[in-house]
């Protein structure tokens, strides 16, 4: 996994993000909080214990898109305790048909990976401006380790947001997905990446 600091005070709280495919810390940088955040994703190796956990009296996890499952496999594999689990547009079954994405569609997007067809990506999902810098063979390498990775094992979350217009994983299947979590389900109009600059990590 790769990491980046998107706040840093050197609080008691620490809100680990686990971002989507290639959209990078972009989206999540304009949102606004006090505890420290930090961002991570390219999910080909979930086998290793963030340092920086360890810092912290209080971990809250945020994850978003593909970042679900991948954070759920993560805790799973290194044991990792948060006190607070969101989910944001993601599910836990990937590279499935009726809960999130069918595994033919994401091989298909990893084979045929172009900077065009991802700046296509980026405005499906909703991404305000530019699409950002991609190294398209560890993308590409990234998706295909979702789909070999499957299904993450069962997890709880405390908030779950569904975007009314999700274009990337279906909401439909998002709420087929959730159907045993109904109690932590909120939905929020907007798209695939449905947050604003301005908005605090607190309303999510």
């Amino acid at each position: 996994m790769r990491g980046q600091w998107l706040q840093r005070r050197g609080g008691a709280a620490l809100t680990l993000v686990f971002g989507g495919w290639a959209l990078g810390p972009g989206p999540f940088t304009a949102l606004v909080g006090e505890a420290d955040v930090l961002f991570v994703d390219d999910y080909r190796d979930l086998e290793t214990p963030i340092a920086a956990c360890g810092d912290y009296d209080e971990l809250r996890l945020f994850a978003f898109s593909f970042g679900v499952a991948s954070a759920a496999h993560w805790m799973a594999r290194t044991g990792t305790k948060v006190s607070r689990r969101v989910a944001l547009s993601g599910t836990l079954y990937p590279a499935e048909r009726a809960r999130g994405i069918a595994p033919e569609m994401v091989r298909a997007t990893a084979e045929g990976l172009t900077s065009q067809s991802f700046a296509k990506f980026c405005t499906r999902a909703g991404l305000r401006g530019p699409a950002p810098e991609i190294d398209l063979i560890a993308a590409r390498d990234a998706l295909l380790a979702v789909v070999a990775r499957g299904p993450a094992p069962e997890t709880r979350f405390d908030r779950i947001w569904i975007p009314e217009r999700d274009r990337i994983i279906p909401t439909a299947a998002q709420e087929c997905a959730w159907q045993d979590q109904a109690e932590a389900l909120r939905r929020v109009p907007g798209p695939h990446l449905p947050v604003k600059a301005g908005e605090t990590w607190d309303r999510w």
